[in-house]
Order: C-alpha cells, then sequence, then structure tokens
C-alpha cells in the first residue's frame, strides 16, 4: 500500500507549542489493520510516543481493537514513558484497546461509556495440526494479556484469564468498569464519537472473507480482535441498550452519592455550632472518596483534639488532651510570629482561629502556671518566668510547668526544619545506613560461588561451598552542644533567639555530616581512610582504581572514558566474575564542575580541536555532578556509582534517625533552662569498587 492511502488511527498533540510539558494522545480508531486494508503500524505510535517531552500524557481512547501485536506494544510503550499518563474512554475500548487502557498510571471512563473485554481472536487455514498449534498460540497470547489486566485491577491472574478463554465477550458499563476495579474514576458522560460516513461505520463491523484463491499459513495468520457481524439496525439497537445502561448506572451512582452526603450530614448535625465543625462537614461532602465511616472519625478527631478558651477568664481549661491542644497552639503562634519555616522551606502560619495566636512568650509562661494551679499576685515579672521554667525552684515543689515543654516543642521543630532544608552533597553520593548502638558494626560484603559446574552424563552434583565474604566495620559518635534559655530572652520576647538560634543548629548538624564525609576522603594525603578488609586506603593501586600521581589529567571524554572502563573490570572478592560496574555521579573542586556538565551533556565532543563533530562517547554519563569547595585537591577529581548499588561511603545513623534531637535539660545551675542539641552517626569507607579517583597531576 502507498504511504498516501495510509490513515492514521491515533493524533499526538502538546498542549503547548515549541515547549512540550503536557500531551494529549487520541486513539480514535482501529488497532494496527483496519478492516477497509489500510494499515498503520504500531512502530509508529511507539516511535512518537517516545520522543514526547512530557511530564504528564492524557490518552482518549475511541477504539473497537484489532491487532494484538500492536496493542501489546502500545501498551509497553506508553509503561515505558516517565510521564505520568492518564487514560481516558471516550466511548468504547474493546478487545485490545481495553488492554491499551490499563497502561495508564490512572484510567478513567465516561459514564456513557463501554469497555469489552475477550479472548484474542483469528481466522486459519491448514490442516489438523497446524489448527491445534493455533489454539495453543492464542492461549499463550491470552496468558500475556492477562497479566496487564491483573497488574491494574490487582486481582489474581488466573481470574483474569478466565476472561480471556472463556469464549464470551464480557462488556462492562462505567459503572461495572469501576466495580471491577478496570478503571479508577467516572467522568462526566461525553457524546459517542460519530462517523461522517454511515456505511463505512457499518462495514467496520462486518467480519471480511479471503480473497478468492488465497490461503494464508495459519502459524502467520493475523491475531486481531473478534468481530461480529452487524445490522445497521443491531448497531443502533446496541447504541440504545448502551445509553439505558449507562443513565441506569447514572441514577444508581446518583442515589448512592446522594446517602453519603446524607449519612454525613446526619452525623455531624449535633455538631455544627463547634468551631471548624461546618468547614469539615463541607470538605467531606466534597470528597467523594470520604465514606460516611470515616468522616465520623474525622469528627470525633475533631472533637477530641478542640478546646475553647473559658469566656472572661485568662484560665485555660484542660484535661489531656486539652494539653495537648494547648501546647500545639502555643507552638503554632511562637513558630508563627518569629517567622519559622516548616521542613519545605514555607513560612509557617498561625490558624484564623487559633486561641493563643499573638501571644507573647511571657503570656504563654503566664498561662503555664495558672494551668498548676500557681498564684501570681506577689510575683514580678522575672520571678514568674522563673517559676515557669522551674516552679520546684522556687517553693512549689508539688508542681511542674508546661512552658519548658513547648518551648521545647517549638525548637525541636526549628532545628529539625533547618536540617531538613539545610544543602548538602554527602546524601548524593553516599549511602545511608543505620546501627542500634554506638559499638562497631560489621558491613559485609559476600563473596561469588562463580558459575555453575558442567554436568557430565550419569554424573552427580557437586557441592559449591559458600565462600567468605569481605567485611567493614562504621561506629556511630554522638555530636552535640548545650544552649541555654534565659529569663530574659523571655521577658524581652526575643523570638529571634529562640527560633533563629535553634535553626542555626540544625543547618549546623547538616553541615557536620558534610565536613566529616570529606575529611574521610581527605585521609591519608587524599587516598581515603584505612578499610577493614584488606589494610589498604580506599584509593589504592590494587585495588584498581587510582590514577597515579604524575598520570593523572584534567576531566575530559578520554580521561572520564578511562575512569568508566576502568570501574566496569572490577570483579567481585573472589575475583569469580566482573562486576560492571558503572559510574552513575562525579564528583570534585567547583574548578572542574563547569568543564564536567559541558561535557556530559554536549552532544558532540567538545574537543576544540576536533572538526569532525565527533559524537561525546560520555554523554549523559553521570546523573549528578557535585563540585565542592570541601575537596581537598583542586585537580583531583571522582567517579562513583550509584550508592544503592555499590556503596563505597557509608554515614549511619542511631536507630536510623537522621535529624538532630533537642531535650531538656534541668536548669537548676542557669537563669532559665538548658536544651540539648544532639545526633547520632557515623561516616566510614566499606568498600572500594564502586569509585574511582584521577588525582589529576
Amino acid at each position: 500500500m502507498s504511504q498516501a492511502n495510509q490513515v492514521k488511527w491515533h493524533s499526538i498533540r502538546a498542549s503547548k507549542r515549541g515547549e512540550v510539558k503536557a500531551a494529549e494522545v487520541l486513539i480514535y480508531g482501529d488497532i494496527g489493520e483496519s478492516w477497509d486494508g489500510e494499515t498503520v503500524a504500531a512502530k509508529d505510535f511507539v516511535r512518537e510516543f517516545a520522543a514526547l517531552d512530557a511530564a504528564q500524557i492524557t490518552i482518549r481512547i475511541n477504539s473497537v481493537g484489532g491487532s494484538v501485536h500492536d496493542g501489546i506494544a502500545i501498551y509497553n510503550a506508553i509503561k515505558r514513558h516517565p510521564a505520568s499518563v492518564a487514560v481516558i474512554i471516550d466511548s468504547v475500548a474493546y478487545s485490545v484497546a481495553s488492554l491499551i487502557a490499563m497502561a495508564g498510571d490512572t484510567v478513567e471512563m465516561a459514564e456513557n461509556a463501554l469497555l469489552m473485554i475477550h479472548a484474542p481472536w483469528t481466522g486459519a487455514y491448514g490442516n489438523s495440526a497446524e489448527l491445534r498449534e493455533m489454539a495453543d498460540v492464542l492461549d499463550t497470547y491470552a496468558q500475556a494479556m492477562s497479566t496487564s489486566y491483573a497488574a491494574k485491577t490487582g486481582r489474581p491472574q488466573a481470574e483474569m484469564l478466565a476472561l480471556l478463554t472463556d469464549g464470551k465477550d464480557h462488556y462492562y458499563t462505567a459503572a461495572e468498569a469501576l466495580a471491577e476495579k478496570f478503571i479508577d474514576t467516572i467522568v462526566q458522560a461525553m457524546p459517542m464519537a460519530a462517523s461522517s460516513d454511515r456505511e463505512a461505520m457499518i462495514a467496520r463491523f462486518k467480519k471480511t472473507s479471503p480473497a478468492s484463491g488465497e490461503k494464508p499459513n495459519a502459524a502467520a495468520a493475523a491475531i486481531t480482535s473478534k468481530e461480529t457481524v452487524m445490522t445497521e439496525a443491531e448497531i443502533k439497537a446496541a447504541a440504545e441498550k448502551q445509553a439505558a445502561e449507562a443513565k441506569t448506572a447514572q441514577a444508581a451512582g446518583v442515589q448512592i452519592e446522594a446517602k453519603r452526603r446524607t449519612d454525613i450530614s446526619a452525623s455531624f448535625s449535633a455538631f455544627k455550632a463547634r468551631d471548624g465543625v461546618e468547614e469539615l462537614l463541607a470538605s467531606c461532602q466534597a470528597d467523594v472518596n470520604c465514606s460516611a465511616e470515616k468522616a465520623d472519625k474525622m469528627l470525633l478527631d475533631m472533637l477530641g483534639k478542640k478546646v475553647e478558651p473559658v469566656a472572661g477568664s485568662s484560665d485555660i481549661q484542660m484535661g489531656e488532651s486539652g494539653r495537648d491542644r494547648f501546647i500545639a497552639d502555643a507552638v503554632e503562634s511562637i513558630m508563627a510570629r518569629g517567622a519559622a519555616r516548616d521542613e519545605k522551606g514555607e513560612y509557617i502560619r498561625a490558624r484564623a482561629n487559633n486561641p493563643l495566636k499573638g501571644a507573647k512568650l511571657a503570656d504563654l509562661a503566664r498561662m503555664c502556671l495558672a494551668h498548676a494551679g500557681i498564684k501570681l499576685d506577689t510575683f514580678d515579672q522575672m520571678r514568674m518566668v522563673g517559676t515557669a521554667f522551674n516552679p520546684r525552684a522556687s517553693g512549689f515543689s508539688q508542681s511542674t510547668s508546661d512552658f519548658p515543654v513547648l518551648l521545647e516543642a517549638v525548637m525541636h521543630k526549628s532545628l529539625q526544619a533547618a536540617y531538613a532544608v539545610a544543602p548538602d552533597t554527602w546524601s548524593r553520593f553516599c549511602s545511608i545506613g543505620s546501627v542500634s548502638d554506638f559499638r562497631a558494626h560489621t558491613r559485609y560484603r559476600v563473596g561469588s560461588i562463580g558459575n555453575l559446574d558442567v554436568l557430565k552424563e550419569n554424573g552427580e552434583f557437586k557441592n559449591k561451598s559458600i565462600p567468605d565474604g569481605e567485611k567493614s566495620s562504621i561506629t556511630a559518635s554522638t555530636k552535640g552542644n548545650i544552649i541555654n534559655i534565659s529569663r530574659q530572652i523571655i521577658v524581652n520576647d526575643d523570638l529571634q533567639a529562640l527560633v533563629t538560634l535553634t535553626a542555626m543548629l540544625g543547618r549546623a548538624y547538616k553541615r557536620t555530616i558534610e565536613a566529616d564525609v570529606y575529611a574521610l576522603l581527605a585521609e591519608n594525603s587524599g587516598l581515603g581512610p584505612v578499610l577493614d578488609s584488606d589494610n589498604k586506603t580506599l584509593f589504592h593501586a590494587d585495588h584498581a582504581n587510582l590514577v597515579a600521581t604524575g598520570s593523572g589529567a584534567a576531566p575530559s571524554v578520554i580521561t572520564l572514558d578511562a575512569a568508566r572502563k576502568q570501574m566496569a573490570q572490577q570483579m567481585d572478592a573472589d575475583l569469580n566474575d566482573y562486576l560492571d560496574l558503572r559510574p552513575s555521579i562525579w564528583l570534585g573542586p567547583l574548578a572542574l564542575g563547569t568543564s564536567v556538565r559541558v561535557i556530559n551533556s554536549a552532544t558532540f565532543d567538545p574537543d576544540t580541536s576536533n572538526k569532525l563533530q565527533k559524537p561525546n562517547g560520555v554523554l549523559n554519563l553521570f546523573r549528578d555532578v557535585i563540585d565542592s569547595p570541601r575537596t581537598i585537591d583542586s585537580y583531583a577529581w571522582y567517579e562513583f556509582s550509584d550508592p544503592n548499588e555499590a556503596p563505597v561511603i557509608e554515614v549511619a545513623f542511631l536507630d536510623g534517625v537522621q535529624e538532630p534531637y533537642m531535650e531538656l535539660q534541668n536548669g537548676f545551675d542557669v537563669d532559665g533552662a538548658q536544651y540539648k542539641v544532639r545526633g547520632d552517626h557515623g561516616v566510614a569507607g566499606i568498600d572500594y569498587r564502586g569509585a574511582q579517583l584521577n588525582q589529576g597531576h
């Protein structure tokens, strides 16, 4: 067939001209071979779809199916694309078109649309052996297709296989497809796609027979969607039946939604006067995924935590939940007034209905004492604040105060938020581990058993010994400081000292880990730590990961590729086989970082003396390029493999807790309170195979 006679059954459209961020793909027609003899191969779709530079892709389907070969190829192409893919069934997704729909990260279906699943079907000629062979082929295709339906629905593969082997056409309305988990959402009804040529549409539903005299080979016959012979009247009747089923499903859905809203409203009716309940009711009713049971739980949680100040009194009504609510409100108020940031780096805002919004530190101290039952009639402000820190030191031996606790909560949140947003580089090339205590913890690398032995005729299987592995160790230690919060800070309402100081400590701990990692790399004149496994430095000639001084060179296509090749030739601990590791991260000084980024992303070899535009042999070799002022040498640079694949340096945290921790210290020897900031971690070199060092001299 000539190119001019080919008809595209798919359309791919970018949402923006010039820069593609989102795209829409229309699959409106037959998959692969169409019944009028016009063909578009799946490779056209696969090629164009793979070329889409989009983060979000919407695929709309209106297809009665077609070639299983093409359908599976299209399904896999969609699954391979890194974008988030939403599939919308606009009208029908029959046969292999329903398989393609399963490829979406989310699948939506118009309320009046239809989905159909059935066994793969073909036409074949030949002797009995050939026909039996074709039946087995069809069963194999059904087996392969069942995995995709099972993956989408989460149901057993055997259950999906039954739909593909019982010989029946299984039609699903939108409501039925949702119940069976083939789709995720039902969307508003949209008109069925219509053909401008009614006769052509009817012809598409008729089976065609081979041309006179032709006898296709059975094994080579095309496996396509099964189609029934339908007259125009039958097509009209089917459309009317579909519309009636969709209307019934829509009515059922409306009833279910109305009952959900009524049940939720009934639960909330007795509490609508409570602050925030109306807002929660509106939120629960608007969320179609919020059941009446879930709404009840959310209401109970709110009522259990809600506390209101008593009118005309500065006292606060407490109970266990009330105490927690008071502390939470106080912490939120302090952090909002102190311009503190959360763990996403965004400023914290106090809720409009927070009863403590705008309260000063001294006011909060007074409230804490009032709750503790301590009378303040004769106290000046300094004594009041001192008592709020430590009632027992002021003679109230049976009393405790929540004031140090809420200050600790403020500082702890500020500390961890600052740690979370502080920049670092160590986490990009080091592995992260956990230790249970401060003893040395062993890290093992098991050797390999080599290849399997040949079994001679009538021979016995031989026992294979499990080789000893290499081991290294890592030990966590504690680093931290104590800070003092004085009465003067509270009386002066010095929020900067309270919030900013702890944020600085959070960033300081992140920098401490950073400094420890680079100090480890700098040991032994830049050759790294001595490894427990062989008592040699991390980078050593015997480890085949070092370009010796005098023969190193600045980063270039040649030198970067040489390090890549050397890493790939590293062998396992027993020298039985190559590990075939590949570099993923480049690390070096600031002076070389820009050049490496250029080399890594250049399409052609950036060597200016090369006039032939030779392709860049190390294009996109690294997923990450790190340049740091902490590297010991302004010329030396490293290549690291992915730390999840071949860890070289490990940072281990006590009990896996990465964030610094703050705890209250007794303040008897200070005029206020002491807070201890600590972090527990260790840094160690654990293997040499996943790194290369070029000393650059």
